[in-house]
């Protein structure tokens, strides 16, 4: 199943929302909540990480980092996935909350997701799962920060190396009759095929009422030679980080897994496709990455 807990990986993506929100100009995507949740030290480690090339051992004296120092790197090779995938996730959760007047919204690896937050939407009931450690640590952050915990938010428990999905979520109050979107972002790059189609089997025994699932994936050019040097770089980056990335998945093997558990493909949105909606004409360097994916599949209800 997918990772245990928070990575650095996922810190990084954090940051780039918070720094996209409170600085980037013409918004891809506007986390707005992203630098509270994240706050002052845990922002300013990570930009530091950033300006340090990505070495999490060569740590400066002075914490912080230099906005200059930091800027082409952060939108080269980490701003462009994490903000398109939330937008992309996010107008399809709430385009299928209006259709079905409301709907569980499950998020796998929650992380420091704020939506919970941010949606003014009380019909929309959402499960957050994340590893037990990772959801202390949230919580923490949110009792310092004195919000309210929405009476529409449950956080899961979970650790995906041990524990069954399915049971734990039947066991936190989920109801497998009522419409239900999945959210999977980030997680794919680090699963080999057949913990990816386990990954959608769990999802797809959650399902007795309509369901959606929304991901990214990185295709087959991803780990090929012949692969451009940003996509190496990155790859380079998250190996360092203690993430490798393990497969590059071709249409035809997402296709058929899919399809095995009874989804259709509804929205498939190619590096082409993501360049055109969510970059077109930007002039800080922000540009899809050559080799991502978004996907939204559907399964009707049994």
């Amino acid at each position: 199943m997918i990772a245990a807990q928070e990575s650095i990986t996922a810190k990084l993506c954090s940051f780039a929302r918070a720094y996209h929100s409170n600085i980037g100009r013409k918004k891809i995507f506007d986390d707005y909540l992203a630098y509270d949740l994240m706050g002052k030290e845990e922002f300013e480690e990570i930009g530091q990480l950033i300006q340090n090339d990505f070495q999490p051992d060569n740590k400066a004296d002075f914490t912080g980092f230099e906005t200059e120092r930091i800027y082409p790197k952060l939108n080269r090779y980490i701003a462009p996935i994490p903000l398109s995938r939330i937008a992309f996730a996010e107008t399809k959760l709430l385009q299928f909350a209006r259709k079905h007047h409301g709907c569980q919204y499950v998020i796998c690896g929650a992380g420091m997701d704020t939506f919970a937050f941010r949606n003014n939407d009380p019909r929309i009931r959402i499960f957050e799962l994340d590893h037990p450690d990772t959801g202390r640590y949230k919580r923490e952050r949110i009792r310092e920060l004195e919000w309210n915990i929405p009476k529409n938010l449950t956080f899961v428990p979970i650790d995906f190396s041990k524990d069954d999905m399915t049971e734990v979520l039947l066991s936190s109050g989920y109801d497998p009759d009522i419409p239900t979107f999945f959210a999977i972002l980030g997680v794919s790059y680090y699963l080999t095929l057949p913990v990816f189609e386990q990954t959608i089997k769990n999802i797809s025994q959650l399902c007795r009422g309509e369901g959606e699932v929304a991901f990214d994936y990185p295709d087959e050019t991803t780990l090929a030679d012949k692969s451009s040097e940003r996509v190496h770089t990155l790859a380079s980056i998250t190996e360092r980080l203690g993430e490798k990335m393990l497969h590059g998945y071709s249409f035809p093997e997402i296709n058929s897994v899919l399809d095995k558990y009874g989804f259709e493909i509804e929205d498939h949105e190619t590096p082409q496709m993501i360049q055109q909606r969510y970059f077109e004409d930007r002039d800080d360097g922000i540009r899809a990455f050559e080799n991502i994916h978004f996907m939204l599949a559907y399964r009707e209800a049994v």
